[in-house]
């Protein structure tokens, strides 16, 4: 079984800049689709060390209706990579050069509201912020075979953090 560690990069203050980039990108081919579109993941935390990959979250009115958005989002150079009808019909695509991941919810889906609700909560909060950061960096020493492992090892401290955001 192939293993791979996972790199972790200090802050880049071009990460919001490649947000904005890509959501010009999206908004300009799925128009008024868009219901919301927001940078999330540590690369939207100023000052959080993180994995050199740009999340964002785009929430339209159905994502489990891929004929009304997939196939546009293509042409604008995103690949769908998962599909997860079974957890809120998540989809996630990779952007051209694959440094940005675009998640896909439906309108109303607690995720969404999870994602944002801890992307804030760490950028209003340092000592939170510096747990996650060593959390992660301990974890990207490891050998992993795939990098739900790692993501999963993360579980325990987001979900200590979450309570103390209010989820």
């Amino acid at each position: 079984m192939p293993s791979r560690t996972i790199r972790i990069a200090d802050y880049d203050p071009e990460w919001p800049e490649i947000f904005l980039q890509e959501a010009e990108r999206v908004r300009g081919v799925l128009g008024a689709r868009v219901l919301r579109l927001e940078h999330v993941g540590s690369t939207s935390v100023p000052g959080l060390a993180a994995k050199p990959i740009v999340d964002m979250v785009l929430e339209i009115v159905d994502s489990a209706d891929e004929p009304g958005y997939v196939p546009v989002l293509a042409e604008a150079g995103y690949e769908l990579h998962v599909r997860e009808p079974e957890w809120h019909e998540h989809r996630m695509f990779k952007g051209r050069a694959g440094g940005v991941y675009l998640h896909v919810f439906s309108t109303g889906c607690p995720e969404i509201a999870r994602m944002l609700r801890f992307r804030d909560w760490l950028r209003g909060n340092a000592e939170d912020r510096a747990l996650y950061e060593r959390t992660k960096r301990e974890l990207a020493d490891r050998d992993w075979s795939r990098m739900q492992e790692y993501a999963d090892a993360k579980t325990g401290v987001v979900e200590e953090i979450m309570k103390k955001a209010g989820a």
